[in-house]
């Protein structure tokens, strides 16, 4: 007998930051296949405004969605978005931890309150998801699937916004280890996978933009990416977009990487001795 797929309709999808950008077009696409819809973000007209969009497109109209005002950096707000989700729907079948914020940061000007927050949302938003939720999903003994929204700026850290690199750097070290111990229980049916998105327009990527740039995905794109790698089984969803290529982004990993293996000073792409040579490392492509 076949495996039923987590996205088999009638299954249970909650997306935290599920009311914009990504997180939106991830529910709507969801609904439209015909899976149960749990909306998690901050209470509020956007979040009324996405339940009703969300309700359009499904099989199972506004009985199809669930609407929870849910701040994920509150463990106890994600716990009762559990027994909210699967009251509703049953078993949780796919998880997208996508709730964040990226207001900017610096170390050595301005206060403690954007670190705090940032943190709080995009990396411990991620945690009390993966923590809260993995065990019913692994008790349900169905497929199941954890997506956590992580970054490129989370793997090559660049510099302008170290708050936000550091949340989404975590955010990949507690899915590598999520989807290691998940893979180790015998018969587990569970999995755990990266997406990191290119230059999507959103909300938090807009910056006062009415216009999506040139170069930048929809949201709608790059869940259609996301949907194809998942299907595929693959762990890093690495998003190209208009401007950056596949090749491109390989290369500044590994460039990266680089800054350890040989030795450079850190984020050596923007230091003055280095810049250049990064330059020339990528003029063929």
């Amino acid at each position: 007998m076949t495996e039923l797929s987590p996205f088999s309709p009638g299954n249970c999808a909650v997306i935290t930051g599920g009311a914009s950008g990504i997180g939106l077009a991830a529910a709507k696409r969801f609904a439209a296949m015909g899976l149960n819809v749990v909306i998690a973000d901050m209470p509020g007209a956007t979040l009324d405004a996405a339940a009703r969009e969300v309700a359009a497109v499904s099989p199972n109209g506004a009985k199809g969605v669930l609407a929870a005002p849910t701040d994920v950096s509150q463990l106890a707000e994600v716990e009762a978005l559990e027994k909210a989700a699967t009251a509703a729907f049953g078993p949780v079948a796919v998880l997208m931890n996508n709730a964040g914020i990226g207001p900017g940061s610096s170390i050595l000007g301005g206060g403690w309150d954007a670190w705090r927050r940032v943190v709080d949302v995009n990396l411990w938003g991620v945690i009390h998801g993966g923590k809260v939720f993995a065990p019913g999903m692994i008790a349900s003994g169905r497929r199941a699937m954890i997506v956590n929204t992580g970054s490129k700026q989370g793997i090559t850290t660049p510099p302008g916004d170290p708050a936000y690199n550091l949340s989404k750097a975590g955010v990949k070290v507690f899915t590598e280890a999520l989807q290691h111990e998940l893979r180790s229980i015998e018969g587990g049916k569970v999995s755990a996978h990266l997406l990191i998105p290119g230059f999507v327009f959103t909300p938090l990527t807009a910056h006062g933009r009415t216009q999506k740039p040139a170069g930048a995905w929809t949201p709608e794109q790059t869940v259609a990416f996301m949907m194809a790698e998942l299907n595929a089984g693959t762990f890093y969803i690495l998003c190209p977009d208009g401007e950056t290529s596949r090749a491109l982004d390989e290369r500044r990993i590994a460039w990266a990487a680089g800054d350890i293996i040989d030795n450079r000073p850190p984020l050596s792409r923007w230091h003055k001795d280095y810049a250049e040579a990064f330059k020339q490392s990528v003029a063929d492509l």
